[in-house]
């Protein structure tokens, strides 16, 4: 009789590409509902004060309600995968930590420099171990892309490394010379679009260091760092 073990084939990685799009932006599209559903119409409150009152309650229960949904993100990513990433509950505790900070303040911009902060430690943290001979993103990721070599993961530390300090810069700026609400659509409507095309964009390195077509095509997104 024939080896069963030796002949199954292996059993395919469960699809969770998807999944993680929506535990990375899932929590800020609720974050923008609440707000746009709570927030004034300056046409309708001409009175500065009220407006200003209005909006400050907005933003307050558009934080509790982000707050909620990552949390709620945190637990279908364990739910689902079975592990919840190293990255994925550091940048949770920060959404915890700075959306309770804006609750208690009201100040909108403390949770407007939350990415910043993200972006410049995941980036520094990612080139400081590529620079040690280390690939922390394998290990804060706890991914695994079947056939990549070790300097394939270096390389792709080192250049997401790189990717975090330019949105890290980008958001500063966007925070500089937006309005609140224009901020929350510039994260949806260019962080999105640029980490896509950021992440597709390592598929020819991925497959010059092992790893496979079918396997890139799926992984990269898959197991892409948290940039909501």
């Amino acid at each position: 009789m024939a080896d069963t073990e030796n002949t199954a084939a292996p059993a395919k990685k469960q699809g969770s590409g998807w999944l993680n799009v929506l535990v990375d932006y899932g929590p800020l599209l609720v974050f923008l509902g609440v707000y746009k559903w709570y927030a004034p119409d300056s046409d309708e409150v001409a009175d500065e004060i009220l407006f200003g009152i209005l909006t400050t309650k907005a933003i307050v229960l558009g934080t509790g309600a982000f707050i909620a949904a990552a949390l709620v993100a945190l637990g279908a990513s364990k739910w689902r995968l079975g592990k919840v990433s190293p990255m994925l509950w550091f940048s949770t505790a920060l959404i915890v930590v700075f959306g309770g900070f804006t609750i208690w303040t009201g100040d909108q911009l403390i949770i407007q420099i939350k990415p910043t902060v993200l972006y410049t430690l995941f980036g520094i943290a990612l080139l400081v171990g590529w620079k040690m001979g280390k690939a922390l993103l394998k290990i804060l990721l706890e991914a695994a892309f079947e056939g990549l070599s070790d300097e394939g993961w270096l390389k792709l530390s080192r250049n997401w490394g790189f990717f975090f300090l330019v949105l890290a810069v980008l958001n500063a700026a966007l925070v500089a010379t937006l309005s609140f609400e224009a901020w929350l659509w510039a994260k949806l409507w260019v962080f999105l679009p640029l980490t896509f095309l950021f992440t597709f964009t390592q598929i020819p390195m991925l497959m010059k260091h092992g790893l496979s077509f079918d396997e890139a095509e799926d992984d990269v997104v898959k197991d892409k760092p948290p940039t909501g």
